[in-house]
């Protein structure tokens, strides 16, 4: 392992804005919370990457063949892995234009459910489009990396889904204290979300992380649509 390797993993969490989990050569190093994601990513300093649970690069047309990939790879879990609508939907200024211009673009509508991640996705585009290392996870791909390539048996608001998830991660090194700091008014599912991306920032820090799809496409921008784990 390679030393003073510092990473961050990144979720959104709610009223909150974004919690992110550091990890130092893999282990826990402390969290931090702010209202703006670029505010986060200042305060965490020179970190080596950045792993973000939120859609990033996106399509003009069609799904994301990531989306498609994950949702086939998480079995049971697949509804936790929403097919993005194409970048032309989020400029929309309102759920009804999106929404039409979404059914244009793929065949398929835009959940009212999707269309809530609008501010913090186009937040989380500008800051990746502008910073390198900044990449796309999805915490339950991560989990089921974790734990083999088996899918997550529980969902991760129920008790036995965050005991299982705080479980993979402990067992892969990433302990999460009692206390945390920042984190500690943030909710477990989100902590836990993190920490998971955090998992795979190192991974990816090291040159040893998984991708989906194989082939990645291509942003608008120049830059992968992938998910990294």
């Amino acid at each position: 392992m390679r030393a003073g390797t510092d990473v961050l993993g990144i979720d959104a969490c709610g009223r909150l804005g974004w919690v992110g989990i550091r990890l130092t050569d893999g282990a826990y190093a402390g969290s931090l919370v702010a209202a703006s994601l670029g505010t986060l990513i200042e305060r965490a300093g020179a970190v080596r990457a950045i792993a973000v649970d939120m859609p990033l690069g996106l399509v003009e047309r069609g799904p994301r063949a990531a989306d498609l990939a994950a949702r086939a790879l998480l079995g049971a879990r697949r509804s936790s892995v929403f097919l993005i609508a194409p970048r032309p939907a989020w400029q929309e200024s309102d759920y009804a234009a999106a929404a039409r211009r979404c059914r244009e673009l793929t065949g398929s509508g835009l959940s009212r459910q999707a269309w809530a991640l609008a501010p913090r996705l186009l937040e989380a585009r500008a800051c990746w489009l502008a910073d390198e290392r900044i990449h796309e996870v999805h915490p339950e791909v991560s989990f089921r990396a974790l734990a083999g390539g088996v899918p997550p048996a529980y969902a991760k608001k129920t008790w036995r889904g965050q005991n299982l998830r705080r479980a993979l991660l402990t067992g892969a090194g990433v302990v999460l204290p009692d206390e945390l700091g920042e984190a500690d008014r943030v909710p477990v599912d989100d902590v836990l979300d993190a920490a998971a991306a955090a998992w795979s920032a190192h991974r990816i820090a090291l040159g040893t992380a998984g991708r989906i799809p194989a082939e990645p496409e291509s942003d608008a921008q120049g830059r992968c649509i992938e998910i990294l784990y």
